[in-house]
């Protein structure tokens, strides 16, 4: 089966690649290794969307923001079904299922889009015409069967990355160690493969008061119990136990338990409650899911039934009166399983990229003086989450550190061998710590979405990937498109991808042209004056942008910041409105 763009995977990365590369006009191959689309938010039971303040106007892509509404839509627009504390859209996993579905099909109808299901992939062979490629990709069916995907570029936006060391390319996973680029996060001295995060399988229950479903004690249960411990108190970022109650805010003012991750709320849609429970309780850091994936999903159950016993029978109630909920129901409709457990566990690391320049914790973090982190001129998206590291494999723990709004850089995409191949997911070339900040949702959805494009500007162009990152001309196609599709590449809240001059404020901006007030915030006002220190900004940025010096000075129709960007993007060749020009930028 041949296509322009094969796409290995069936999760939100995976799904954003095959959007974006089918909206650029390529064929191509979405190759699912489970029965659903949706990762996260289906197979791996995480449809509480991890997401940052400003979703909801800015910080995201047009086809994010319609993945959003498109779930909503399936309970009428209502904007939070499970009115889950932990983000402003929780919602049952077959509602997000169906409005992925919803957002392939007319690429589906138009023969641009071909979606495999329960595939999976066991051979990735090399071109023997001496390119350092991949020729093709044989992919495993449930009953044994394989097929052969042939394609001009491949993105690997499985789970786990599993085309990586499949395709020979070079990859890393754990913790890199402080030694290799001074990471406060980083687990101390040199590597530390094996430290991989812990994974959870998460579970659906409702409550029914006065009915009994405890059933028998699961094996090795008081070990697993002692040893976790199996508790509703956190240790907290701030250094602080937070403590929980079940139904009912905690004795030190912190919501209940019960409505972190509730996907449906009996009270919004009637009907009982349904709760996804994934908490610190079923956190499971044994053993490694990227070595063993079959024996950590059957651990990590196990674990998560031994929590699920601990709640109907020792969590301690609200009101004092005893021990245990044995009312809790698993809720296998909702799951899509037969037991109510996730299908798959959720995996907060895969197999990264190895790639040229690799993004570091101090990337992520807040530039002094600056809203943002470190300025990406090579920008494709954006992401906001915390760096946050759940336990890892031998490392009990957890680690965190705040970040500022950050971008996707296209360099963490790419690699030389094989020269074809893309990461698509939570792959991208990131230490263990900053990909713990990308690994989100809507991070997840930006680098599936950036290696989509990039897949059909390669084929497009006929060059390597890598060749068309590396080039400031077709790379500044490549990220104009971008912005012309919905896709942000500098976080400015108040200048929207369909805004006039959004082109090259995005580009300038994502290239570290900004200063004073416009550095300070996140709004940057872009109908006030221009000063000469805004100027002097974005020549410096435009320089970076395209690798030569702006000669002359770009003369704009008023003072303006936003006319003196026009007259700046025009000086580079930049379109201030629509899509870029189809041969690239002179």
């Amino acid at each position: 089966m041949d296509s322009d763009v094969a796409v290995i995977g069936g999760g939100l990365g995976a799904v954003a690649a095959a959007l974006a590369a089918a909206r650029a006009g390529r064929s191509v191959l979405l190759a699912a290794h489970a029965h659903r689309l949706g990762g996260q938010t289906t197979t791996q039971l995480v449809p509480a969307l991890d997401e940052h303040p400003h979703v909801e106007h800015a910080g995201v892509s047009a086809s994010y923001r319609a993945l959003r509404e498109l779930t909503r839509a399936a309970y009428d627009g209502l904007p939070n079904p499970g009115d889950g504390w932990v983000s402003r859209l929780c919602a049952e996993p077959v509602a997000f299922e169906r409005a992925l579905e919803t957002l392939l099909a007319p690429h589906v109808e138009a023969g641009r889009v071909t979606v495999l299901r329960s595939r999976t992939p066991v051979r990735a062979v090399r071109a023997t015409d001496g390119t350092d490629r991949i020729d093709h990709v044989v992919l495993a069916g449930p009953g044994g069967d394989e097929l052969t995907v042939r394609a001009e570029v491949f993105c690997d936006a499985s789970e786990a990355g599993d085309l990586l060391p499949l395709a020979g390319a070079d990859w890393v996973c754990g913790s890199e160690g402080t030694d290799a680029h001074g990471e406060l996060l980083a687990l101390p001295g040199g590597p530390h493969p094996g430290a991989v995060q812990s994974c959870t399988v998460g579970f659906v229950v409702e409550h029914r008061e006065g009915e009994d479903h405890t059933g028998p004690e699961p094996a090795g249960y008081a070990a697993l119990r002692d040893a976790q411990p199996f508790t509703l108190d956190i240790a907290g970022w701030d250094d602080r136990t937070h403590r929980y109650r079940v139904f009912t805010d905690g004795p030190d003012g912190h919501p209940p338990f019960w409505t972190y991750r509730r996907l449906r709320s009996g009270a919004l849609l009637g009907g009982p409650d349904a709760a996804l429970i994934n908490w610190s309780g079923n956190d499971y850091a044994g053993s490694s899911s990227l070595d063993d994936p079959a024996a950590a999903y059957t651990h990590a159950k196990h674990l998560s039934a031994a929590f699920l016993h601990w709640l109907r029978t020792e969590c301690p109630r609200d009101d004092g009166s005893g021990r245990g909920y044995p009312g809790l129901r698993l809720r296998p409709d909702i799951t899509g399983t037969p037991d109510g457990f996730a299908a798959e566990p959720y995996l907060r690391e895969a197999r990264r990229l190895r790639t040229a320049r690799v993004v570091r914790e101090q990337d992520l973090t807040p530039v002094t003086g600056s809203a943002r982190a470190a300025a990406m001129p090579d920008a494709c998206g954006l992401a906001s989450y915390h760096m946050d590291l759940h336990a890892r494999v031998g490392h009990p723990g957890s680690a965190y550190a705040p970040t500022a709004p950050f971008q996707v850089p296209l360099s963490a995409l790419v690699t030389e061998r094989p020269g074809n191949l893309l990461a698509a997911a939570k792959n991208l070339g990131a230490t263990q710590v900053a990909a713990a900040a990308y690994r989100v949702h809507h991070g997840e959805w930006a680098v599936g979405e950036a290696a989509g494009a990039l897949a059909a500007h390669a084929v497009a162009a006929r060059r390597s990937p890598a060749a068309v990152v590396a080039d400031p001309r077709t790379r500044l196609a490549l990220q104009a498109r971008l912005v012309a599709d919905g896709v942000p590449l500098a976080w400015l809240l108040d200048v929207p991808t369909d805004a006039e001059a959004a082109v090259p404020a995005h580009l300038l901006a994502a290239a570290g042209g900004l200063t004073g007030h416009r550095r300070a915030d996140l709004a940057v006002r872009p109908h006030e004056p221009a000063t000469d220190a805004d100027r002097a900004a974005l020549h410096t940025a435009a320089e970076r942008l395209t690798g030569r010096p702006l000669t002359g000075v770009p003369v704009a129709d008023d003072d303006s910041w936003a006319a003196q960007v026009r007259a700046v993007g025009t000086a580079i060749g930049l379109p201030t409105n629509g899509p870029a020009p189809a041969g690239g930028f002179a």
